[in-house]
């Protein structure tokens, strides 16, 4: 391990830079207009509904203390599939919205520096209940799902893209979560790096324990080939790239 070069990524964790910005000069501070808090739909493209988010709040009734005592990374899943019901819950847990958006802002289940939120979620469903087998991408300020690729067949070549991890492509559901970096740089320039990577975290922690509530596990991985990933979803890989995956599923 070179260990200077090591120190010297650590730069990334620290507030230091936020000494180093003009903030007089962020996009927001020049009165850019803000980014869209969501990509934006083809006309063309058919929206599948989800359960209302009204419906959700009975969806289990496990205690919060006893999904955290529970939450573990659980890699084994059996052949059960998702109810929509269910994924829908998932689905509002990691990045659905509480109130109505505000200008720039929009308020989900999971914290946000800025409410910026610069995360798309995108799911490989191989197991649920009245949805094809499909790529698919969620609108959070729709509460609804749009099929992002017609794929099947995919669960090996995204189990390779994680460096071989098998268990990824056993999944009723894989969560891939992209990352559209100017949403949060349009507020905090340089800053918006570190705050993005603690925001991801926020995301997953809320899935694993959605996931306990109704029965089911996920497992966090960061280790994956960057360019297959964004090659399998699609994306650019500068303004749009993918920053974490979790595989999902009944256990």
């Amino acid at each position: 391990m070179d260990a200077e070069q090591v120190r010297k990524h650590r730069f990334f964790l620290k507030e230091t830079i936020r000494k180093q910005i003009d903030w007089g000069r962020t996009d927001q501070s020049l009165g850019v207009p803000p980014p869209l808090p969501q990509k934006a739909v083809d006309a063309s493209a058919e929206r599948i509904d989800l359960a209302p988010i009204a419906e959700l709040m009975d969806v289990t009734d496990v205690r919060l203390v006893d999904a955290m005592v529970s939450r573990c990374s659980r890699r084994a899943y059996s052949d059960a599939p998702f109810t929509l019901r269910e994924l829908s819950f998932l689905l509002w847990a990691t990045q659905g919205l509480r109130r109505p958006v505000r200008g720039a802002s929009s308020f989900r289940s999971v914290p946000s520096a800025g409410a910026r939120h610069p995360f798309e979620t995108y799911l490989y469903v191989q197991r649920v209940e009245g949805l094809d087998e499909a790529i698919y991408r969620y609108l959070p300020l729709d509460h609804q799902l749009i099929v992002h690729q017609p794929a099947r067949g995919l669960g090996t070549a995204f189990a390779d893209a994680c460096f071989g991890q098998g268990f990824v492509g056993t999944a009723a559901v894989l969560f891939i979560w992209s990352v559209v970096p100017y949403r949060a740089e349009w507020r905090y320039g340089l800053a918006s790096h570190k705050t993005t990577a603690i925001d991801a975290g926020h995301v997953c922690q809320n899935l694993y324990l959605a996931c306990e509530g109704i029965g089911a596990g996920a497992c966090a991985i960061s280790a994956y080939d960057q360019e297959r990933m964004d090659e399998l979803l699609g994306l650019d890989g500068e303004e749009e790239f993918a920053v974490y995956v979790a595989p999902a599923g009944k256990v």
